[in-house]
């Protein structure tokens, strides 16, 4: 069945109340009179900046800056620092009064699905319709983990980082170490990004996969490596990841061990002239031909991710 004819199915089914959607589900923005000080008013933008110098000077090259002060969509973005954060008049009176205004840090006493709720108000299509259960959702993960909207540290997405990679690696630290091995994606090289494969804000294909499978992800860039073939290899059509590791590796390409190794793990007991057998073991009690004997299956296999050739059934040609 087809990806989009799947997605086709699910659309109708939800349509038709076959499978449950409750409109509501995930976080929610702060309505009037959830402010974490009800009673408060608002101050006016100007009174923030009086106080937060620091945050001021980096905050005038945000795009919320430019949004807000420049071309509102509406009365609240209109009131700049108090749309996100809420009135101030509380947080005037007392400034370390606790929950006296939204805080986006962590140590926000707030619920997170109110404060991701503020974001999540404007922040709500493309990518970020996955967020609502999401992994990095029910791991208790806030927007403000990975962005800083105050300030601009990154060319682009408000990161809390100069990159995205470096955003992603300050928590996925056993991916960064795999990238440094002697085999690896070119994330360090800058020509590749870890939203080139993931989405972040949630995906419906474990791990956070911007396609239907692994292997869909793998085709973006590598498409001759697609098919349809004549002749298949059934583990490269189940999974890349039987072979390959996505991140890096101490073997030539991404593989996850050396040839022929890899091979022998599922053609264990193939007999074959070229497998890491005793001498005895060989055919006539011999190798007939040592120096082939633990060689790269794919010297004469070459077409191993599948074959067009007529007489390509064994991968030969």
């Amino acid at each position: 069945m087809s990806s989009l004819f799947r997605k086709v199915l699910l659309a109708l089914a939800c349509l038709s109340g076959v499978v449950g959607v409750q409109a509501g589900d995930g976080p929610t923005r702060l309505a009037a009179g959830e402010w974490p000080v009800s009673r408060a008013e608002y101050v006016g933008a100007d009174q923030c900046k009086s106080c937060h110098q620091v945050i001021k000077a980096h905050y005038a090259h945000t795009k919320h800056a430019l949004a807000f002060e420049r071309n509102p969509g509406d009365d609240l973005e209109a009131r700049n620092c108090e749309a996100c954060h809420g009135p101030g008049s509380a947080h005037v009176e007392n400034p370390v009064a606790v929950n006296a205004i939204v805080d986006f840090g962590q140590d926000s006493d707030l619920p997170k699905d109110a404060v991701n709720g503020q974001c999540l108000q404007c922040h709500d299509e493309g990518e970020r319709t996955h967020w609502a259960n999401s992994i990095h959702d029910a791991n208790d993960l806030m927007c403000s983990d990975c962005h800083n909207p105050m300030a601009r540290f990154s060319r682009k997405g408000l990161q809390r980082f100069d990159s995205v990679n470096e955003t992603c690696m300050s928590c996925h630290k056993t991916q960064k170490v795999e990238f440094a091995k002697r085999s690896h994606m070119p994330l360090l090289e800058g020509k590749l990004a870890c939203v080139d494969c993931h989405n972040p804000h949630g995906s419906a294909t474990d791990p956070l996969l911007k396609a239907d499978s692994v292997n869909q992800v793998c085709y973006t860039c590598h498409q001759e490596k697609r098919g349809p073939f004549v002749f298949e290899h059934a583990p490269v059509r189940e999974n890349c990841a039987n072979c390959h590791k996505p991140h890096g590796s101490n073997h030539e390409s991404l593989l996850k061990t050396a040839r022929p190794f890899l091979c022998q793990s599922c053609h264990a007991h193939s007999r074959h002239i070229s497998d890491l057998l005793p001498v005895e073991a060989g055919p006539g009690g011999e190798f007939s031909d040592a120096r082939i004997a633990g060689r790269s299956c794919q010297n004469c296999h070459a077409q191993i991710h599948g074959s067009n050739h007529p007489a390509g059934v064994r991968m030969h040609r």
